[in-house]
């Protein structure tokens, strides 16, 4: 009977309606014994029933009207203790208007306040002593689990006493909050939701040793990422995760705080601001528009498909020669946009005919030219696969593209087509040349979109990074100074759509800003996985590969005088491509077909004079004439 009463609302309400009332008058006959020291005189005693019933009358009005007696028991917080404190206060007035209006012996003005006090009090240790003991016991369960983490929140502001406050009233989580970390020095040993707060960031290692802390999580929204740098670094030498809040206080409107918690990535190290598109931006670029990318299945590729559909374009068009990572893409994007005509063609770029039909089949109306081989050792040992492909591969798609009568042609250019010293820098800095080159005739709008390296993505450091951390190390790194660009996939791929449809000039520049540093990456990648760089995943050296730099550039001295025209997009005046180009690219296709290297690495430092890649021997693998005997293949 009592549990059905309890698990009713109405019947709750009601129960505790009564109860408030009947504490209203315990504790004003209370307040009348405390007066007068046990002995109520004769004319108060006489009217102490009608001044029962007035009290009580009182307190479930004012309970009624603010709503008091719906409560909630487990998340109750400030607000509602101050909906105690207003009803209390209102409660004392209604009776002294009941008394002023029915004309009993009136109580002592000392009464009235004590009766205040005492039902304010008494009411709110009724509600918030069970949620207290609940906490309580929440606290205990989580610290008699075998995976408990001692956990330490960065940041006592508003965030991180919401994100407390979601981990208290959750059992979904193995952390034990200890405290507080705060830049704020004033805010050290103020206590906040219950935890103190212990000391500022720069004391992270001594806090984290003293309180044998597992886990930090990150409360400030919006943490510059030379702070997460900073907190890395103090953090290098301890055995101790993060988790962050990547979003605004606001965001936690919709969802909890402690559900917003991630993993820190590497994304949050970035020495620059990301910039956001939203896919309503600029919707006339793409509304009804046809739109074919090249290397669709690649990380950069598949970026512009998703985000030229959420933008609303209404045929896409794929093409790749990964003819199992097209498919998959395919099937994820119609089941996103079933709207859409999403279209997957395997393709060689290097085929010409080919790349003729599917433009002459599908006409589309804007290009994406993301189709490359982009690893830098591989390319230096296949200077003709990277001339085929990244040279005359363009060359076929750009006139396609042309004949077919497209609006506009983006290509997707590379920091290392700046004084390349590898051939697929220099095959990238002839693409930019081509574009320039056809781009003469202005039926079609040609640009190229020069960035750096892309978190994440199939060639980064990242996933490399990642994997060896995973199998226990060693971490390589090439030379302890190398630097690099590095901006998200999302951002690179917003900025490009944003250069190509903007059509600002026929070299757009992202502008990256600071390089990162690699072992700086490695070594926060290793503490963000808990871990000691150097203790227990080692850093090793292997030099510097064939066709690399120890850093990048995005400018050359002619391009230094780049304009800024949107946000983070810079225009800069590409180099001219000589008079008998057309010539060269025949050498070019000759060397390559005839898998020449010599002669089409000759001819790439022609074109780009400042192209000094150190000599490289390659090594001829030609078939044997008989196949080896079953010795030499074993000793071998």
């Amino acid at each position: 009977m009592f549990q059905r009463i309890l698990t009713s609302s109405r019947l709750r309400h009601l129960l505790l309606l009564g109860i408030d009332g009947l504490v209203g008058a315990l504790c004003f006959w209370s307040a009348m014994l405390l007066r007068f020291e046990g002995e109520i005189p004769d004319p108060w005693r006489v009217a102490l029933p009608r001044l029962m019933i007035l009290v009580v009358a009182a307190r479930v009005a004012s309970s009624f009207i603010f709503r008091v007696h719906r409560w909630s028991f487990r998340f109750s917080g400030l607000m509602d203790g101050a909906r105690v404190g207003i009803s209390g206060l209102f409660g004392s007035g209604l009776f002294i208007l009941a008394v002023y209006f029915f004309r009993p012996t009136g109580p002592p003005r000392s009464v009235v306040v004590l009766e205040l006090l005492l039902t304010t009090m008494v009411l709110a240790s009724m509600r918030f002593l069970p949620r207290v003991a609940w906490l309580y016991r929440m606290d205990r369960s989580r610290s008699r689990k075998a995976n408990t983490l001692r956990a330490l929140i960065v940041g006592a502001g508003a965030a991180g006493e919401m994100l407390l406050r979601d981990l208290n009233r959750s059992d979904e989580h193995s952390y034990k909050v200890v405290g507080f970390a705060d830049d704020d020095a004033s805010k050290r040993g103020s206590i906040v939701g219950g935890q103190p707060v212990l000391g500022t960031l720069a004391e992270l290692p001594h806090l984290i040793r003293r309180h044998r802390v597992g886990k930090l999580l990150i409360a400030i929204p919006r943490l510059p990422a030379e702070r997460v740098r900073e907190i890395l670094s103090l953090c290098t030498d301890l055995k101790v995760r993060f988790k962050i809040l990547p979003v605004s206080f606001l965001y936690f409107q919709d969802r909890p705080a402690s559900s917003a918690l991630q993993d820190l990535s590497p994304e949050d190290l970035l020495p620059r601001d990301e910039v956001e598109f939203s896919p309503q931006e600029d919707p006339s670029f793409l509304a009804g528009g046809k739109a074919l990318v090249t290397g669709g299945a690649g990380s950069i590729g598949s970026e512009i498909c998703c985000q030229l559909l959420q933008r609303g374009i209404l045929q896409l068009v794929m093409v790749d020669m990964n003819e199992n990572g097209l498919y998959l893409l395919q099937r994820r994007l119609q089941r996103e946009h079933p709207e859409v005509e999403v279209i997957a063609e395997v393709a060689d770029i290097r085929d010409r005919s080919r790349i003729d039909a599917l433009f002459a089949r599908y006409l589309p109306r804007d290009v994406f030219h993301a189709a490359a081989h982009k690893h830098v050792p591989l390319m230096e040992q296949a200077p003709c696969e990277a001339v085929k492909n990244n040279v005359l591969g363009t060359w076929n798609v750009a006139r396609a593209a042309r004949e077919a009568g497209a609006d506009r042609f983006v290509f997707i250019s590379t920091d290392k087509a700046v004084r390349p010293t590898s051939i697929m820098g220099a095959t990238k800095r002839v693409g930019e040349m081509l574009l320039r080159w056809l781009a003469q005739e202005p039926s079609t709008h040609f640009s190229a979109v020069r960035f750096g390296n892309v978190l994440d993505s199939a060639g980064s450091v990242v996933p490399l990074f990642r994997a060896q951390i995973a199998a226990g190390g060693p971490v390589t790194v090439t030379d302890p100074e190398v630097r690099r660009f590095f901006m998200t996939i999302r951002e690179a791929v917003g900025l490009v759509l944003r250069a190509g449809y903007g059509e600002y000039g026929e070299l757009c520049v992202l502008e990256m800003g600071e390089q990162i540093r690699i072992l700086d990456l490695a070594h926060h990648m290793i503490t963000m996985a808990g871990l000691v760089p150097d203790v227990d995943i080692p850093v090793e050296f292997t030099g510097l590969r064939p066709g690399e730099k120890l850093y990048e550039e995005l400018l050359t001295e002619e391009e230094e005088g780049s304009q800024r025209v949107d946000r983070k997009i810079s225009v800069a005046q590409p180099t001219a491509p000589p008079e008998n180009f057309g010539h060269h690219l025949e050498i070019l296709s000759v060397a390559a077909s005839a898998e020449d290297a010599a002669a089409a690495i000759r001819e790439l430092r022609r074109l780009v004079p400042t192209f000094v890649s150190p000599p490289i021997t390659l090594v001829p693998q030609p078939p044997p004439k008989e196949p080896p005997s079953t010795e030499l293949a074993s000793s071998g």
